[in-house]
């Protein structure tokens, strides 16, 4: 059964500092290409980074470019995502993914909430 469990989100400042985790089972994941998306109140899903099997490969929305920061460990099968400077367009629900089909509710977790607000 995979399993895929967000942790890590809060309110914060801007400027402020986050770490999300997301602790998997069920599947092999250092096979896997790993995905953070956000949803935004009213927005669509999007993609906010993505990280290839043995980290060799790093991609980022332009939106957060210089300023998140994706990794992964293959022993412990977690994904991991540092997010400094935040700014209020930020706030989201935030979701790791097993592959780039994120909008499949299989192939992610429940989500982790964070605000960004004074």
């Amino acid at each position: 059964q995979v399993q895929l469990v967000e942790s890590g989100g809060g309110l914060v400042h801007p400027g402020g500092s986050l770490r999300l985790s997301c602790e998997t089972s069920g599947f092999a994941f250092s096979t896997w290409w790993m995905y953070w998306a956000r949803q935004a109140p009213g927005k669509e899903l999007e993609w906010v980074s993505r990280i290839s099997p043995y980290s060799r490969q790093k991609g980022y929305t332009n939106s957060v470019k210089g300023r998140f920061t994706i990794s992964r460990n293959n022993a412990n099968g977690t994904l991991y995502l540092q997010m400094d400077n935040l700014k209020s367009e930020d706030t989201a629900i935030y979701y790791c993914s097993k592959g780039a089909d994120f909008n499949d509710p299989l192939n992610r977790g429940q989500g982790t909430q964070v605000t960004v607000s004074s």
